[in-house]
């Protein structure tokens, strides 16, 4: 029989396989990346060193969920980090369109890969919390 526990290490696993290889794609060859995502080439011109940096933050918050997996009790403060910078990123991409770089519709193209996995991430940063509350253990580890 699955658990809670098991289904929440499956979504944080495959969140973090994404950030890893997403991270890896953005740094092994950005301009392909840039081009090959739909919608970030009417977002402005191809910019390497903003995509090497993007590519970094996706390799380091995959790691750090992959981590996360590995390590129990499960560090709700590495989860936390990781839901953080992807809510950031995902407030970003909402101002975008707040002001009129990138149209309404970004909101749904991107929607799977900007503010559901900074949404997944979150709701996995709180159940880790509880889950340390529930069974006695320190919430940051």
């Amino acid at each position: 029989m699955i658990n809670t526990r098991s289904i929440i290490l499956g979504v944080t696993t495959a969140l973090g396989l994404v950030g890893v290889v997403n991270g890896t794609f953005m740094l092994r060859d950005p301009m392909y990346w840039y081009f090959a995502v739909p919608g970030d080439a009417s977002t402005g011109a191809f910019n390497q060193h903003f995509v090497h940096d993007d590519g970094l933050i996706f390799l380091l918050v995959g790691a750090v969920l992959l981590i996360g997996v590995l390590r129990q009790p499960v560090p709700t403060a590495l989860w936390s980090t990781a839901a953080l910078w992807l809510r950031g990123h995902a407030m970003s991409q909402l101002r975008e369109v707040a002001v009129g770089n990138c149209g309404p519709g970004a909101i749904g193209r991107n929607f799977p890969a900007v503010p559901l996995p900074a949404i997944l991430t979150a709701a996995l940063a709180g159940w880790a919390s509880c889950d340390a509350r529930v069974n006695g253990r320190r919430a940051i580890a």
